[in-house]
């Protein structure tokens, strides 16, 4: 298990292309003050140290994971368990006092070659320390695919899932590639679902939902 920072260079960093201040409306105005973000542990074939960084858009509506070596593959060239890599990130969310937050929508970007008859499965949940977790979105592939891929997991606003006020809990979250050969010849092919791009990073985007909490 890390300590509490970044991987890779610093845990907070100014995101390119930060949220438009709208799109965040219906889920709550941000708080003024910047938000920090400790990585406190990451575990998983697919995040390999010093392959994962987070960072924090300058407007405090949202976060991105990057990865720079997050992909599963089946056929030549591949490990008979590389069909299979997952990512397991425990964050420490600081929040300014009187706020808290929930992840309201996560966007997942990647490549995929996919030869025909191979599927590709990208699947995530996310849940706090302490709390239940959440049900697994899945999001399928199916060959022939060359191409980028993106997917969107958004929660309606009244089934958000809040930190609790006053309280320290890590936010974890769970994500999985899969590569199935199927009916392609795994032989003399190969097929691969990738969370990565081909100059190396691709960023997973986070949507925060935030809201006030009760005055003590």
């Amino acid at each position: 298990m890390l300590g509490p920072v970044a991987i890779g260079c610093a845990a907070v960093a100014m995101l390119a292309a930060p949220v438009a201040p709208s799109s965040a409306a219906p889920y709550g105005e941000p708080p003024p003050d910047r938000i920090v973000i400790d990585v406190v542990s990451v575990n998983g074939s697919g995040c390999p140290a010093g392959t994962a960084n987070v960072t924090v858009s300058p407007d405090n509506q949202a976060f991105t994971v990057t990865y720079s070596s997050y992909t599963a593959q089946v056929g030549l060239g591949a490990k008979p368990t590389d069909f299979r890599k997952n990512c397991q990130l425990s964050l420490n969310v600081h929040v300014p006092q009187g706020f808290t937050y929930a992840v309201a929508r996560a966007d997942y970007r990647g490549f995929a070659h996919l030869e025909k008859g191979a599927a590709g499965l990208e699947r995530a949940n996310y849940y706090f320390q302490g709390m239940q977790q959440t049900t697994y979105v899945n999001h399928h592939f199916t060959g022939p695919l060359h191409d980028n891929w993106q997917a969107s997991d958004v929660t309606d606003l009244d089934a958000v899932v809040y930190a609790p006020c006053g309280a320290i809990r890590y936010l974890n979250i769970n994500t999985e590639l899969r590569v199935d050969a199927g009916t392609s010849d795994p032989t003399r092919t190969t097929s691969l679902l990738a969370m990565d791009s081909t100059d190396g990073s691709i960023n997973t985007l986070y949507h925060f939902a935030w809201k006030q909490c009760p005055r003590s």
